[in-house]
C-alpha cells in the first residue's frame, strides 16, 4: 500500500477546519482602529508629524475600507490629546507609561480616546476592540494588561454607563 504525504479531502457534508476557514469580513470601524494603532505606533517612535503618518497610511492596504472620519479621528485626536489620554490611563498602569510596548500605548490611547469622545460607542465595545488590537499587534499577554487598564478607565470615564447595565 503506497502512503502520501496529503491527507484526504474533508467529506462535503462537513464544515472545513477552524484553521481553513475564513475570516469574517473586519468592519469599518475596526479597519480605522488597526489603521489608527499602526499610525500611533509609528508617531510614538518617531514623532513624525501627523500628516506625514497619515499619508503613509492612505498608501496602506485595506485604507479605502475603512471608516475614514472615525479613522481621523483616532489618529488626530490621539496625537493632539496624548498628554491628556496618558493622563486618564496612568493612575492604572504599574509603571511609566514610557515603559509600555508601543503597541499597548497606542492601544490605550486609541481605547481612552474613543471612552472619552464616542460616547456612541458601548464601553464595552471599546474595551474589546483596544484588547484585539492587542491580540493581532502585540506581546503575548498584552491584550490582558490593555483589557485590566481600559476596564478601570472606563468605570471613571463611563461610571453612568456602567451603573446602567447592572
Amino acid at each position: 500500500m503506497a502512503t502520501t504525504d496529503q491527507t484526504p479531502a474533508a467529506p462535503a457534508d462537513k464544515p472545513a477546519d477552524k484553521a481553513t476557514a475564513k475570516a469574517p469580513p473586519k468592519s469599518a470601524r475596526r479597519r480605522s482602529r488597526e489603521l489608527a494603532l499602526q499610525g500611533l505606533y509609528e508617531w510614538l517612535l518617531n514623532r513624525t508629524d501627523a500628516g506625514v503618518v497619515e499619508a503613509h497610511l492612505r498608501d496602506a492596504q485595506g485604507f479605502n475600507k475603512a471608516d475614514k472620519a472615525h479613522f481621523d479621528a483616532l489618529l488626530h485626536g490621539a496625537i493632539r490629546e496624548e498628554a491628556t489620554l496618558t493622563a486618564c490611563v496612568q493612575p492604572f498602569l504599574d509603571r511609566p507609561v514610557t515603559e509600555l510596548s508601543p503597541v499597548e500605548r497606542a492601544a490605550l490611547l486609541v481605547g481612552a480616546y474613543e471612552l472619552t469622545h464616542c460616547i456612541d460607542i458601548p464601553y464595552r465595545v471599546v474595551i474589546n476592540e483596544a484588547v484585539e488590537l492587542t491580540k493581532t499587534f502585540g506581546g503575548m499577554d498584552g491584550y490582558k494588561y490593555v483589557n485590566g487598564v481600559l476596564d478601570k478607565v472606563a468605570a471613571q470615564l463611563r461610571a453612568t454607563e456602567i451603573a446602567g447595565r447592572r
